[in-house]
């Protein structure tokens, strides 16, 4: 806020006016007599010239008051609606989309899970490693894959469960899928109920959506082990689900 020294100007103007007169006195009382009229003419002049012009500063000193005090509403007005706007644009700005090199993937069985001895279900978890935040949203593609070749894949089926919400991921933050198999039934190599043959992957490549690109992880311990080439996933979210 601007604070306009009106206060010093008036005085400045009143001193002034003020010396002026003193002056314009002090010349009429101490000037020589009648036998000199040419002296005392010249010596008045100055003084009537001084008092003329300092009427002239008070005057502009007076009205600065009036146009600064016609202004300062009218910026101290406008001033505290720009900046609540300005501060909810700003906290409601999206965060842009996750970039696939700044998300790290781990992932872990699930502790909810099928019966069964496969992986049953496993919680993939997506770690924001940016200084920035970032936005990852909706359900990944999921697919099979061999240690080290993330292009040979065999894509799985997917089923949605829930809905989908946008999760802005802090420097740091995290965002998860919980991914449910289609359990593998039995000891040794197992089974499956349909009668398909048991499938065992190293590695799943999970692609995110809005270009958060493809990440290729494994388990921490096992394999994900499946039937059917089926999963169901969540959308991505905000909390780890168990």
């Amino acid at each position: 806020m601007q604070h306009t020294k009106y206060g010093t100007k008036t005085r400045r103007a009143a001193v002034a006016v003020v010396s002026a007169a003193t002056v314009a006195l002090l010349a009429t009382a101490c000037g020589p007599g009648n036998d000199e009229p040419a002296a005392a003419g010249t010596t008045a002049a100055p003084a009537a010239t001084a008092a003329t012009k300092a009427p002239s500063t008070a005057a502009t000193a007076s009205t600065a008051p009036s146009a600064a005090t016609s202004a300062a509403p009218t910026k101290s007005g406008t001033t505290p609606s720009a900046a609540p706007a300005t501060g909810a644009a700003s906290a409601t700005a999206a965060a842009p989309t996750c970039a696939p090199a700044e998300l790290n993937v781990d992932a872990h069985q699930a502790k909810q899970r099928p019966n069964g001895t496969g992986i049953g279900a496993a919680i993939i978890a997506f770690t924001n490693t940016s200084g920035h935040p970032c936005t990852l949203e909706g359900f990944p593609t999921v697919a099979g894959a061999a240690n080290g070749s993330p292009e040979h894949n065999a894509p799985l089926t997917v089923t949605h469960t829930g809905s989908a919400a946008p999760v802005r991921l802090a420097p740091g933050g995290k965002a998860w899928v919980k991914l449910t198999f289609v359990q593998v039934q039995g000891e040794a190599d197992g089974y499956c109920v349909s009668g398909a043959t048991p499938v065992a992957y190293p590695t799943l490549v999970v692609g995110l959506p809005g270009g958060a690109g493809a990440h290729q992880v494994g388990l921490d311990e096992g394999l994900f082990a499946e039937c059917d080439n089926k999963v169901t996933t969540t959308a991505l979210l905000a909390t780890s689900p168990s």
